[in-house]
């Protein structure tokens, strides 16, 4: 085998391994959930500090993604990356270990920082070691099958490690997997950075963007609690915008910025990021409220709830293997599209659940819908939001994109929440809180939530067909049928 040969299957067992991270880190996001209740009693957690459990993890990961992108870009992806893999499966292992709330919610918050640092590492990895075009819509579809799938698998992984293992193990699985990776990524990565751009950091820039995202996060995840007319949320928000501003103004006058706005005139660049947010919005949420739906109405056990998940993370795999061979036919715009128009029906459709509802009519239907929808969205997403971007300047685009899901769906989960118990509230204040009324009181605020969801992906197909451009995803297809047909050749002149 001609050294050639060799680094070409070492790429896709590079693929593999830069998957599998990603579906640790999405994974993590959702592990939890079902653990939360094991969590509670073991550790004597308050009702009130128990969600920070998912919500450190969240903060971190939403704030630092941006600063792990150019980190990327700068130190050396796969250093970086390597770095964040570690970082994550030691936080893992010592959360473990926890004997207090404030030792657990600190480490889920490291757990955080390790997937900002490792995830934008390893999608630019993917997008400077395979080709734009069909070779890369290949790795992408992978990439989108394992991310989009991760919630789902979280949930069912959550709940049968909880029954038969304990609590610790929905963190302590994560160790064994991200030192192993680690110890093997020299082997199948070549280091990449952009040698050409000026080596100096741009700290004003790093503080104030990082500070303002986590400032943002925070406050969308505790508005529920806090209020959203209250003190503090006005105040955060207020602070978050305040220090977006000023990262602005400091780009605008550096030498070497974090982010170079001129990234921005790529049209379709920013219309992928407008769809990330209002996806995030829509999507994420969904997992949340279809979980308290099947345990708080339906009366499903933890095990029951995530064996639910199934056949909708089967079907986001198949859907994104479907869109990756799409996006080099028809372009990335009409399957985005397509995914979008499938997510706001699915959604439309949840918000038709009832109190007397089971899974074949309720669940599996609206499920395999706003599944398909993810898969046939996530796929052209990722790939328009790296389309045109030049290879020093992967990281950055990845971090974007990272950070535009993950605020948006801070930002989904917090209104749509806000929707849900609003509604709940008044139902329940209305049967001056008759106990029997609560199921029906749920339900009512679960179908209000998934509305809301609903009306979201729908913006987020305008966004599509207004912000995406054309002429990108038509470019994008001629890329690929030039890359379709040099392979054709080079197979047949062997």
């Amino acid at each position: 085998m001609t050294e050639a040969q060799q680094y070409e299957r070492r790429r896709w067992i590079a693929l593999a391994l830069l998957c599998m991270a990603q579906f640790v880190v999405v994974l993590d996001a959702a592990i939890v959930n079902v653990a939360l209740p094991s969590i509670g009693d073991a550790l004597s957690f308050s009702q009130e500090n128990l969600s920070w459990v998912v919500n450190a993890y969240v903060l971190t990961f939403g704030g630092f993604l941006l600063l792990g992108g150019r980190l990327a870009d700068l130190l050396g992806r796969r250093r970086v990356f390597m770095f964040g893999l570690v970082l994550f499966a030691l936080a893992s292992l010592v959360g473990g270990f926890a004997t207090s709330e404030a030792w657990l919610i600190a480490a889920r918050a490291v757990q955080g920082l390790g997937a900002a640092i490792l995830s934008p590492a390893a999608l630019s990895i993917v997008t400077t070691t395979f080709r734009d075009g069909a070779e890369r819509n290949k790795a992408l579809g992978a990439w989108g099958a394992v991310a989009g799938s991760g919630g789902a698998a979280g949930v069912l992984l959550g709940g049968v490690l909880t029954e038969y293992l304990g609590w610790e193990w929905v963190l302590w699985v994560n160790v064994p997997i991200g030192i192993v990776a680690a110890a093997v990524a020299p082997m199948l990565i070549r280091e990449s950075r952009s040698e050409s751009e000026t080596r100096s950091f741009d700290i004003g820039g790093a503080i104030s963007v990082t500070v303002g995202l986590s400032v943002l996060v925070y406050a969308l995840v505790d508005a529920e609690d806090a209020g959203w007319g209250s003190t503090q949320t006005i105040v955060l928000l207020a602070a978050a915008v305040a220090l977006i501003g000023a990262f602005i103004a400091i780009e605008r006058r550096s030498d070497a910025p974090l982010v170079p706005f001129g990234i921005f005139r790529l049209r379709t660049l920013t219309g992928a990021n407008v769809v990330g947010v209002l996806t995030g919005a829509s999507l994420f949420s969904m997992f949340f409220f279809i979980s308290l739906y099947m345990q708080q109405v339906l009366g499903y056990s933890a095990i029951k709830a995530g064996l639910s998940y199934l056949p909708l993370a089967l079907t986001i795999i198949l859907a994104a293997g479907v869109a990756s061979q799409l996006v080099t036919r028809v372009g990335f715009k009409p399957v985005l599209a397509t995914g979008m128009a499938f997510i706001a029906a699915g959604l439309a459709w949840f918000s038709q659940v009832s109190v007397g509802g089971g899974f074949a009519t309720d669940i599996l239907g609206p499920s395999l819908l706003a599944a398909a929808g993810l898969g046939l969205a996530f796929v052209p997403q990722t790939i328009a939001a790296v389309s045109g971007v030049a290879d020093r300047e992967a990281g950055l685009a990845s971090g974007l994109i990272n950070t535009s899901q993950q605020v948006g769906g801070a930002l989904g989960l917090a209104v749509l929440a806000t929707i849900a118990n609003s509604r709940t509230d008044d139902l329940m204040a209305s049967s001056a809180g008759d106990p029997s009324a609560l199921p029906n009181a749920l339900t009512e605020g679960f179908q209000a939530a998934f509305l809301g969801g609903a009306a979201i992906a729908a913006l987020g197909l305008l966004a599509t067909l207004v912000l995406i451009r054309g002429r990108d995803s038509r470019a994008h297809v001629e890329l690929g049928g030039a890359d379709q047909g040099g392979e054709r050749a080079a197979e047949s002149g062997a």
